[in-house]
């Protein structure tokens, strides 16, 4: 079942009477799809009110970068670090998903993709109902102790720092530093997570590529790798990406409003 907000006829609801051409295509290779992947960036999070921290205003473009390196060794730098993550939970813990991570947790439930790999840390695939999602920067809804591995939600630890404005401690070990569960600049991904979401791209016939500017690696290469085992590419983004000279299919607007329209064809 669709979400409540769905109608009954999906394609009424959402204004598309008559869907492109393009996107009846991309439906029918959705259903013909044998192992079909979605793979997510910022786009798509943005029509949920979560700001792209690399746009004009965004939380990286008002403060200096604390490198990961940095965070370790300075206790200055994790106070940087810890202001300004809690200026971004404002927006995060505010942000539901919308009718895009709806409709994929929708094509997940109903067997026509594998899962969803997804460059963004805030957790709404999740909450919109998908089951096997590959976070490649990891995520913003819980914190983990770098000294003893424990990891808790995020909400009391920003509300600690923002009361105290002093640095949280892991309530484990005692003196452990807490960092959010995210990839910092100059951190690696996650080992497992690259490697199945590898594994996942190798086999891929279908990579449906939403709202990403397919520009940061090694993440970008993941759409590129099954690109070049023979899938088919589709990029849903309102900005070019990286990858568009090797796209089967470009679609230029709105993630939500375009797999609406697939889901509409299919």
């Amino acid at each position: 079942m669709f979400p409540s907000y769905w109608a009954s006829n999906e394609a009424d609801f959402l204004g598309i009477n008559n869907v492109s051409s393009d996107l009846q295509l991309v439906s029918l290779w959705l259903r013909k799809a044998k192992s079909a992947v979605v793979f997510t960036g910022a786009g798509i999070s943005t029509e949920s009110g979560i700001p792209d921290f690399r746009s004009p205003g965004g939380v990286w473009t008002k403060y200096r970068t604390v490198y990961f390196d940095e965070f370790c060794r300075s206790a200055e730098a994790r106070h940087e670090y810890w202001s300004q993550k809690s200026e971004a939970h404002t927006e995060f813990a505010a942000a539901v998903p919308n009718v895009g991570h709806h409709t994929i947790a929708q094509w997940e439930a109903s067997g026509l993709i594998r899962g969803v790999i997804t460059q963004n840390i805030d957790g709404l695939h999740q909450i919109a109902g998908s089951q096997d999602v590959l976070e490649l920067h990891g995520t913003a809804r819980e914190v983990s102790c770098l000294d003893c591995d424990a990891r808790f939600p995020v909400a009391p630890f920003v509300e600690q720092f923002r009361t105290t404005n002093q640095v949280p401690l892991c309530p484990k070990c005692g003196d452990g530093r807490l960092k959010h569960a995210t990839v910092s600049f100059g951190q690696s991904l996650p080992e497992k997570v690259f490697e199945r979401a590898h594994h996942w791209c190798q086999e891929a016939d279908l990579v449906i590529s939403v709202g990403s500017s397919l520009v940061v690696y090694p993440a970008a290469g993941l759409p590129e790798l099954a690109k070049r085992n023979r899938a088919k590419l589709v990029i849903i983004n309102r900005d070019e990406t990286g990858l568009d000279s090797m796209a089967d299919m470009l679609v230029d607007g709105s993630c939500g409003e375009a797999l609406a329209a697939i889901h509409a064809a299919l």
